[in-house]
């Protein structure tokens, strides 16, 4: 089935030289080979300030440089984060722009206390692609995945955005070739089936 994708490229070093971006074009790659429609959002390359008030989330205007974005989610059914695991969690560039780009009236209505609100993002499903330099399993199960799981359930959840897999990627600071051929083959082939 034909779908409409956007990559949200997280990594906050807009250099090209990241295993992130790999996995992007990859999954790009992949996407367009199987007919589906792309677009992608570099986060690095915004230009927007950090919300630092209730107030300015809820009622200051949302900077231009984010306008296109916003416009892409909306477009978008299907959402696919590239990010590396930065002292645990998503870099903070990316939490900024989640802030800046989910807010009342477009994520979810402006009676958002009502428990039966509609989620503005409802309908759309993500992928979360997370490189990191510890084994993915360990970060899976002994640090049980937390800012995953918050990502998850505290944002694209509380949004609408559902289901949401994730595809972590471990020992990634002096990756063999084999192993990065192996993920940029896997991203390829989740890209072709819209994963």
């Amino acid at each position: 089935m034909h779908k409409r994708i956007l990559l949200i490229q997280g990594h906050p070093d807009a250099a090209q030289g990241h295993l992130c971006h790999a996995l992007a074009a990859a999954y790009r790659a992949g996407a367009a080979k199987a007919g589906h429609d792309v677009r992608q959002t570099q986060v690095a390359a915004l230009d927007f300030p950090i919300l630092r008030s209730q107030d300015e989330w809820e009622r200051g205007p949302l900077p231009p440089g984010l306008q296109q974005a916003q416009e892409d989610i909306r477009w978008a059914q299907h959402m696919v984060f590239f990010f590396p695991l930065w002292l645990g969690d998503m870099p903070a560039l990316l939490k900024g722009f989640l802030e800046q780009v989910a807010r009342p009236g477009f994520a979810f209505p402006d009676d958002r206390m009502h428990p039966l609100a509609k989620k503005g993002l409802s309908g759309r499903s993500a992928r979360v692609v997370v490189t990191m330099g510890m084994p993915a399993l360990l970060y899976r199960w002994y640090f049980r995945a937390h800012s995953i799981k918050s990502l998850k359930r505290n944002i694209l959840g509380f949004v609408g955005v559902a289901p949401v897999r994730a595809t972590l990627i471990g020992m990634v600071g002096d990756p063999e070739r084999q192993a990065v051929d192996k993920w940029v083959g896997a991203l390829e082939a989740m890209g072709r089936s819209a994963a």
